[in-house]
């Protein structure tokens, strides 16, 4: 068995080498690539990963262990802290984490060409990104589920606790608002995926009620309740956009971001039994179904990809993405390698639901799944004709995009196939939608239905998003109530309702803004590079842990990716500084004019912020690592830790 089980991983090795020859241009250079190894390439890596460097990982670094009581079992008060179902524990990390990020970064980021974009995805979820979910996740789960700031304070010193809450609580509302721009400007107009996407909303209630109330424990009943509702929503979208109903789903782009700011409010401050778990677990599905469907879809049809593996705008000067390959590439793709939104999820609600410390791999496996995504949703853009991408993703007018050398030439077949007008809707949503509807009208039997298909897609998108809606608003709320306990005792309590209430409206309220006064060029470069820093001082904060856990000779774990990951969101943060100071004193336009200058302060706040974390962290280990200095850790040993007080909270 085990030269059986040898021989598989050898061959699953050289298929891995073989599909990134094929990849990279190694292997007929002079050939078109085909989608196919894209696929294989990323999936036995991932494959490969796992298996040996997050088992590494879980078993010789953070060594799990299942005899350690878990704060969901020890603290349970069936609202914030629980033991979930291990299937429903996934559902809701991995929905939590998989939000519009690895989606729309990707397609953006294909401006530069597929190549750059495709090896940083997936080496950099591998190294990084799912390096530091796991390790936030385990750190906290052994915290009493405590959030990261708290972890900061407590493990570095409060100036880098203070400094880390307010950089996660100003990236948590950046976040937000670039992936909530994708989704209004899919559904600006547009009857069919407004009415779908809404009537997700009562099904997760139902879905809530079902497994709570009238079958606990029933997770496959539900599961196919929700889908069979999901799949009927969609095919009720079209009716419903053709009749007189329509009018009450068609909403323009202001009216849209201020319904999904109350759905934000409504979902931080239920219960998370309620909505919460019940949308994730059933995007997880929808998620995970679709993407593997369109895996297949590619396997099946073999498409060519029409991007250029490089293009000429790697030196700068693109339409969609200002600025250059580096650092512009990795705070585009943002969440596709590695994301500190997710840092924020894995001491959010996450540690608080694990029943046994072996479930926390799920932080690793998770990631490398959303990774797979981008590449997904990479090859999906770059199957389109490079001059109808630009033509979706910008607004620039046929003539100039051709004298780019991107002549547009099928954007009014592809609108007619769809039923919509495609061009002109930068964000990444619409043009991902589109491929994703091409590969599924393409397989067999489904031919005519691509305008399903693309409604489909956008459902699809938009779920990805919500769900990161719905956990990050409640995690900026968490955050808001943990700071304003410093100045207000009672604001602390998070089943307290009127710090509830307020908290809420003041996240909701903030990304809302940035919504609705920003553009996709301003707030999801200002969104990757806050969400980058995060990520970096994610990594900072885990190298603290593995020296009070005396693992100072795996150090380079997160070491390494921290400063690698570090040094280019700087540098993009030096840039856009300047990008937005540049556009703030030539524009003619007074808001805009503000707009730029408050974007522009604000990135050299978070900039600033995560230098001060970095120097105080640096400090710290001069003196744990090289003047021997006695060190404490909150780390709480098995049986010990907090009681909190039962009755109802949200």
């Amino acid at each position: 068995m085990k030269t059986l089980k040898t021989t598989a991983w050898i061959l699953v090795s050289l298929l891995c080498a073989v599909s990134f020859g094929f990849v990279t241009g190694l292997l007929n250079p002079d050939e078109k690539v085909n989608g196919l190894w894209l696929v294989t390439a990323a999936g036995c890596f991932y494959v490969l990963a796992y298996r040996f460097y997050g088992g590494f990982l879980g078993r010789r670094v953070m060594q799990l262990d299942d005899e350690r009581s878990t704060p969901a079992c020890r603290l349970e008060d069936g609202t914030n802290y629980y033991p979930a179902n291990k299937y429903v524990l996934f559902g809701h990390h991995f929905a939590a984490i998989a939000g519009a990020g690895p989606l729309l970064g990707p397609v953006l980021a294909a401006q530069f060409g597929f190549l750059p974009g495709f090896l940083w995805i997936v080496v950099g979820a591998v190294v990084a990104g799912a390096v530091q979910d796991f390790v936030i996740l385990v750190g906290s789960l052994r915290r009493n589920g405590r959030s990261l700031p708290e972890i900061a304070r407590a493990e570095i010193g409060w100036i880098t606790g203070t400094a880390t809450a307010v950089a996660v609580l100003f990236i948590v509302i950046v976040a937000l608002a670039g992936l909530g721009l994708a989704v209004v400007n899919a559904l600006a107009a547009n009857p069919w995926g407004t009415f779908t996407i809404a009537m997700t909303i009562p099904i997760a209630f139902l879905m809530g009620w079902y497994h709570h109330h009238v079958r606990p424990g029933r997770v496959g009943e539900m599961s196919l309740m929700g889908i069979i509702l999901l799949i009927l929503s969609v095919a009720l979208g079209k009716m419903v956009a053709q009749s007189d109903l329509a009018i009450w789903f068609t909403h323009d782009r202001t009216t849209l971001v201020w319904l999904l700011a109350g759905y934000g409010f409504l979902a931080s401050v239920l219960p998370m039994w309620m909505l919460l778990v019940p949308r994730d677990y059933l995007s997880t599905f929808m998620k995970l179904g679709v993407i593997g469907l369109l895996a297949i879809g590619v396997i099946i049809l073999a498409p060519d990809l029409h991007m250029p593996k490089v293009t000429g705008f790697i030196a700068g000067g693109g339409p969609i993405i200002p600025g250059p390959l580096f650092p512009f590439l990795f705070i585009t793709i943002a969440c596709g390698a590695i994301s500190g939104f997710h840092s924020l999820v894995s001491s959010g609600t996450t540690p608080k639901m694990i029943a046994r410390e072996s479930q926390a791999m799920v932080g690793y496996g998770a990631m490398l799944l959303e990774s797979f995504v981008g590449v997904v949703a990479l090859i999906s853009a770059s199957l389109l004709i490079p001059g109808d991408y630009f033509a979706i993703n910008t607004r620039l007018p046929a003539e100039t995009l051709a004298a780019m050398g991107f002549p547009v030439e099928n954007i009014h077949r592809l609108s007619q196939l769809v039923e919509t007008d495609v061009s002109g809707r930068p964000g990444g949503a619409v043009s991902l939608a589109v491929g994703m509807a091409w590969i599924f009208s393409a397989l067999p039997g489904m031919a005519g239905l691509m305008a399903y298909w693309y409604q489909f897609a956008l459902l699809f998108e938009a779920l990805f998003i919500l769900t990161t809606i719905d956990a990050g608003t409640r995690v900026a709320r968490y955050l808001i109530q943990e700071m304003g306990g410093y100045v207000y005792a009672p604001l602390r309590r998070i089943n307290w309702w009127p710090g509830v209430i307020l908290s809420s409206a003041l996240v909701v309220g903030a990304w809302g803004w940035l919504i609705a006064t920003g553009t996709i060029s301003t707030v999801w470069p200002m969104f990757g590079a806050a969400n980058q820093l995060l990520g970096t001082l994610a990594l900072c904060i885990g190298t603290t842990l593995f020296i009070k856990m005396d693992k100072a000779r795996y150090l380079w774990v997160t070491a390494i990716p921290m400063v690698f990951v570090g040094i280019i969101t700087l540098t993009g943060c030096h840039d856009l500084w300047w990008i937005f100071l540049d556009r703030a004193q030539t524009t003619a336009d007074p808001v805009t004019r503000v707009t730029m200058t408050l974007n522009a302060a604000l990135v050299a706040l978070v900039a600033l912020l995560a230098l001060v974390v970095l120097a105080e962290s640096a400090m710290k280990w001069y003196q744990y690592l090289i003047l021997k200095q006695p060190y404490t850790t909150t780390e709480i040993p098995d049986g010990e830790g907090i009681r909190i007080p039962g009755g109802k909270c949200c």
